[in-house]
């Protein structure tokens, strides 16, 4: 059976999801969708808010994992994130992180985006 580009999407979250949780952090929402767009992993370290973007690539031709959240990308997320956060009274405090597979190798990228 062929593989679809969703079944290789959540391949890659639940490997970045699996990763992050091997680091110590805790799943608080798994694709939280809105209008504005969807963020593949809230997350918690400690006392702070994680929003993960997982991203995967199995050649890097156009610039790899990385590469591919381009500015466009950032303002969905950003966006998105905000909308997220309308449910908490008191804002936490928050990071964007990125998870970028790349054939195999795996990067977990810290504090990609500021606002």
């Amino acid at each position: 059976m062929k593989r679809t580009a969703t079944d290789a999407g959540r391949s890659a979250e639940d490997r970045a999801l699996a990763f992050l949780q091997q680091q110590g952090l805790q799943l608080v929402e798994r694709n939280a969708r809105c209008r504005r767009g969807e963020i593949d992993l809230v997350m918690r370290d400690g006392t702070t808010l994680v929003f993960v973007e997982v991203r995967q690539r199995t050649h890097s031709r156009f610039g790899g994992a990385a590469a591919s959240i381009d500015a466009r990308k950032q303002a969905r997320l950003w966006r998105s994130a905000q909308y997220f956060l309308c449910r908490y009274v008191s804002m936490p405090p928050c990071r964007f992180d990125a998870i970028c597979i790349d054939g195999m190798d795996l990067t977990w990228l810290r504090h990609v985006m500021h606002g």
